[in-house]
């Protein structure tokens, strides 16, 4: 408007995606920077990125491969474990490791882009409540009695890591 002297502003739909794929290359870098001199991270990183929301558990053979890696597979698979631990003290994602017969697999739980805690971790954390009917009478006598002795399913699943 000449008369007022106002200049209204209005952003074209068409170029939405533009303004989305900034934002996500912005974000991206945030995570790049964090990870300087760690390439194997930052080339899981843009891969686990690009996967859809709510992943389906990955293949430590699919992450090998993604890695294009040409030392022994015992090497690879401590590389591929060392990049994912490095991602997540980042505070990108939070992962388990879990074996479906011989196959290891990486359960993504959360990935966080901006490398920064919700203001409500619950949101993105959220915890399923267990209902009774998914555990044998004897698993949850067994439950119990590590309840009442102070120890946690975390505790366990640590001390089955750490062998």
């Amino acid at each position: 408007d000449t008369e007022k002297d106002i200049v209204q502003l209005q952003a074209d739909p068409r170029l939405f995606e533009l303004y989305q794929f900034d934002r996500k290359v912005l974000l991206q870098l945030k995570a790049i920077n964090a990870l300087k001199r760690r390439e194997s991270a930052q080339a899981l990183y843009t891969f686990i990125e690009s996967l859809p929301r709510d992943p389906a558990p990955i293949s430590l053979a699919r992450l090998r491969a993604r890695l294009n890696l040409k030392s022994p597979v015992f090497s690879q698979n401590q590389t591929v474990r060392r990049a994912m631990e490095q991602l997540r003290e980042i505070g990108y994602l939070d992962y388990t490791e879990i074996q479906r017969g011989r196959t290891k697999l990486f359960c993504i739980h959360y990935r966080r882009p901006k490398l920064k805690p919700p203001h409500d971790e619950s949101a993105e954390n959220p915890q399923l409540p267990a209902t009774p009917g998914d555990v044998s009478p004897e698993m949850a006598e067994k439950l119990a009695l590590l309840d009442k002795l102070g120890i946690t399913l975390d505790d366990l699943e640590k001390l089955f890591k750490s062998r």
